[in-house]
């Protein structure tokens, strides 16, 4: 008898539509066409990074309606790359296609007021926090929560952009200006050991998958380096996992979905941040996992079996930024290729700016810090 699940899946030689053309786009795209899927990428730009590999490349705005219809009339399911998609054109693909994750996912996780309120409704925890439309709630909530405190937007904010630290009560005044006249939320300053993150995948058909737990440093708010598998003990690790997938199941996240943690001293975990999509820690799966991230995307959204998740060795990833290109000239790319244990992923972009993320390096070893210091290395040959 066949198995009735392969009915409502999609199929290997099947269109996909993608909504967003950067890297993770690129990435995504790849991993399709070597399922044997086709692949037709909507993003604003001029030849954007998952334009250059996809099938089709159409090129947008995001809050073009009858181009994400367009795209999703000629694809059988339609996915995201990042987030902060308006939710017109969300609800507008959904009316002809499939749409994985739904409108309402993105529409928690977009802002962070929302998602902040989500995670506390459902007994998850996270930093203390408050609701921000005027200078006066700023005072009141600097009184309750103390300082530091972190002033964020509460929409589309990523890599840091949009926040704000509060040192004290002289920070009140340039911090609320600087918001623009936007919704803020202030959170509470967590003491943290390190943070870490755990992506996990749920299918159409409700199966789910969950990698080893990353560890992540940040430089100036952007993530530099990932640790496969993160060193912190296996109970803190085992929580994270399941807290994960128990975030994902209450979401209803059909597709990927990562969650950013803060590891507290005594091994306590709070939720930082949720993204619906595969993750810049997550990169290193593409060559230490049997499954990367990216072909889990692919199979989630598809209904078909989700891949394996095993790491096959611990690892190292370390993003290349635009800081590293030279203003007269290339990396030096063939130092680089010289440490022949480390892995280049460049993403076509060609116009190199300090703090964009142009590519990433990983590398596989006998310990995280072994793997650590192999991609650090190359890193600095890069420089010349």
């Amino acid at each position: 008898m066949a198995d009735a699940s392969l009915s409502r899946s999609i199929r290997p030689g099947a269109a996909l539509g993608l909504l967003g053309g950067g890297q993770l786009g690129r990435m995504f795209t790849l991993a399709a066409r070597n399922l044997g899927f086709r692949v037709h990428a909507l993003d604003p730009g001029h030849d954007c990074p998952a334009g250059q590999v996809a099938d089709l490349e159409i090129r947008a705005a995001y809050n073009d309606v009858y181009a994400a219809q367009a795209l999703a009339r000629g694809v059988d399911v339609v996915t995201v790359e990042f987030e902060n998609i308006p939710a017109e054109t969300l609800e507008a693909v959904a009316t002809i296609r499939p749409m994985h994750p739904g409108a309402h996912v993105l529409h928690t996780v977009q802002h962070r007021l929302r998602e902040k309120r989500f995670l506390a409704e459902h007994a998850f925890p996270v930093t203390p926090f408050r609701e921000i439309n005027t200078e006066a709630d700023l005072h009141e909530a600097t009184s309750a929560l103390g300082f530091p405190s972190v002033l964020k937007t509460a929409s589309f904010g990523y890599d840091g952009k949009g926040q704000k630290k509060l040192m004290g009560a002289a920070d009140i005044g340039p911090a609320f200006a600087a918001l623009g006249g936007q919704q803020g939320i202030l959170e509470a300053w967590v003491p943290f050991e390190l943070e870490c993150s755990v992506i996990c995948a749920q299918s159409a058909t409700g199966e789910t998958s969950v990698w080893p737990v990353a560890e992540n440093a940040h430089q100036n708010h952007i993530l530099d380096t990932t640790v496969f598998p993160a060193r912190i003990p296996a109970a803190a690790a085992a929580k994270a996992q399941a807290m994960a997938l128990d975030i994902a199941k209450a979401l209803g996240v059909v597709g990927m979905l990562t969650v950013e943690f803060f590891l507290k001293p005594g091994g306590e975990l709070l939720v930082n941040e949720l993204a619906p999509r595969p993750h810049n820690s997550g990169h290193a799966t593409i060559d230490a996992c049997v499954t990367s991230q990216f072909e889990q995307q692919v199979r989630a959204v598809c209904g078909l079996p989700l891949g394996e998740t095993t790491l096959l060795r611990p690892a190292a990833m370390a993003n290349l930024l635009g800081d590293l290109w030279p203003a007269d000239g290339e990396p030096a790319w063939e130092r680089l290729l010289a440490h022949r244990e480390v892995k280049l992923h460049l993403y076509g972009k060609t116009d190199a700016r300090p703090g964009r993320k142009m590519g990433h390096l990983t590398a596989l070893a006998d310990t995280p810090e072994e793997a650590l210091a192999k991609v650090l290395a190359a890193r600095e040959a890069l420089r010349g």
